[in-house]
């Protein structure tokens, strides 16, 4: 057991810092929050106050600036580790790298992710989408946007040693949310219409599935090389 025990604190001590590192810095945790609010109430003005237009165009509206909001907060992930020298402890620590990231990732989403999830409703009738695709919506963004997170932090890790990763970043990660997009949009749009929806939230979850145990993995690398570089 004791063999065990230095994973789990890596992993626990890791989601627990980020957490509090978070709440300190309010304004990474907020600003994805106040785009997402924001640019959504602005649809209405932009394509006009019609309830029948706006719950046509209420499920992409909605992923879509879900989708940039957790490319938004994305960026800085990594980049304050990197900056104070904290990502090469993370590296030379005894604790698994794997579940370090996971706990990074994790926390992502649990200040990103779930609160845009909370959010949803609220602004699923601000556009007016029907209440049948309420439920099917908070679904969809819980699991979309945990893949979300997981893909935006392999980007997140390849480009946190260059000073301005941003561009690079969205260009290296936008192809592979397509995917979480067409079948967020696809699980919101089967309950609108009253099809059975539980068909592309299942993908979404296989989605999530296959990003949860490879992901790691896959940002544990990036990171490694980012910071040799």
């Amino acid at each position: 057991m004791a063999a065990y025990q230095p994973v789990g604190i890596g992993f626990v001590a890791t989601l627990r810092r980020d957490l509090l590192l978070a709440f300190r810095r309010r304004s990474d945790f907020f600003n994805p929050l106040a785009f997402f609010l924001i640019v959504c109430s602005l649809f209405p003005m932009g394509v006009g106050p019609d309830p029948k237009q706006l719950a046509i165009l209420a499920p992409g509206i909605m992923w879509v600036v879900a989708l940039l909001a957790c490319l938004l907060s994305s960026d800085t992930l990594f980049r304050s580790d990197f900056d104070d020298g904290s990502l090469e402890l993370m590296l030379l620590s005894p604790s698994s790298l794997y579940l370090q990231v996971l706990a990074k990732t994790l926390a992502h989403w649990l200040l990103t992710g779930f609160p845009l999830t909370i959010l949803s409703p609220l602004l699923a009738l601000l556009l007016q989408l029907p209440a049948s695709g309420t439920v099917a919506m908070m679904l969809a963004m819980a699991v979309g946007t945990a893949s979300l997170s997981f893909i935006g932090a392999i980007g997140a890790g390849l480009t946190v040693g260059l000073r301005k990763g941003g561009l690079l970043l969205s260009l290296i990660i936008l192809p592979l949310y397509v995917p979480v997009l067409i079948f967020g949009v696809g699980t919101v749009q089967a309950a609108v219409d009253g099809f059975n929806y539980l068909g592309p939230l299942a993908v979404l979850g296989a989605l999530l599935a296959l990003a949860a145990t490879l992901a790691p993995l896959a940002i544990a690398a990036s990171v490694r090389i980012s910071v040799d570089n």
